[in-house]
C-alpha cells in the first residue's frame, strides 16, 4: 500500500519556533507602525480613567459595606437593649414588691436581714445591666424623667418641685425605661 492510498491521514504543517517568533515580531512591528505615540497615550489615559472609575466604585462599595456593618451592629445592640429593658421592667415590679415588703416588715419590727440580702443582690443585678435609679425628691419636675400624678399646694416651695416620690424611675443606657411617679408642688 502506498501513502497516497491512505486517506485517513491528515496532513500537518509544522511551524518551527523560528517561524513563530518571526510571526510575533512581524505582528508587533505592524502594530507599532500603525499606532502612533499619541494614540498610545490616549489608550493609556483611557485605561487610567477605567482604573480610577473602578477604584471609585470599590471605595463606594467599601463605604456602603462599612455603613451597613455599623447599622447592623447598631440594630443588634438596640434589639438586645430593648429585650433587656423589657425584662428589667418586669423585674422592677418584683423589686418594688420586695422593697414594700421590707418597709412593712420594718414597720412591724420584723427582722429584714434576709430581705436586705436579696435586695442587695437585686441592686447588683440592676447595676450589672446599667440600670440606674432616677433621683427625684427635691428636684424640679422634668417630663422626660418624671410623671406627675398629683399637685400639692405649698407656698414655701417653688413651682414644680418634687415633694414626694411614689414609684422609683429608672434609666437604662441613657434612656428612661420607667419614669418616676411623683407629686409636685404649686404655690
Amino acid at each position: 500500500m502506498s501513502d497516497e492510498n491512505n486517506l485517513d491521514e491528515v496532513p500537518v504543517n509544522v511551524i518551527s519556533n523560528n517561524k513563530t517568533n518571526n510571526l510575533s515580531e512581524d505582528l508587533t512591528q505592524t502594530i507599532s507602525d500603525n499606532i502612533t505615540v499619541d494614540e498610545l497615550q490616549n489608550l493609556l489615559e483611557i485605561e487610567k480613567q477605567k482604573v480610577k472609575d473602578y477604584e471609585d466604585k470599590i471605595k463606594h462599595v467599601l463605604a456602603d459595606y462599612q455603613n451597613l456593618n455599623k447599622k447592623t451592629q447598631s440594630d443588634i445592640e438596640k434589639g438586645v437593649n430593648t429585650k433587656i429593658d423589657e425584662f428589667m421592667l418586669d423585674f422592677l415590679k418584683i423589686y418594688d414588691d420586695f422593697i414594700r415588703a421590707k418597709q412593712v416588715f420594718a414597720e412591724s419590727k420584723i427582722n429584714t436581714d434576709g430581705l436586705d440580702s436579696i435586695l442587695k443582690n437585686m441592686d447588683s443585678l440592676l447595676a450589672k445591666y446599667n440600670i440606674t435609679p432616677i433621683d427625684a425628691l427635691g428636684e424640679i419636675f422634668d417630663p422626660n424623667l418624671h410623671e406627675a400624678i398629683s399637685i400639692i399646694e405649698d407656698p414655701e416651695l417653688d413651682n414644680n418641685t418634687i415633694i414626694k416620690e411614689l414609684r422609683k424611675g429608672y434609666i437604662s443606657h441613657k434612656r428612661v425605661i420607667r419614669p418616676t411617679l411623683v407629686e409636685i408642688s404649686k404655690k
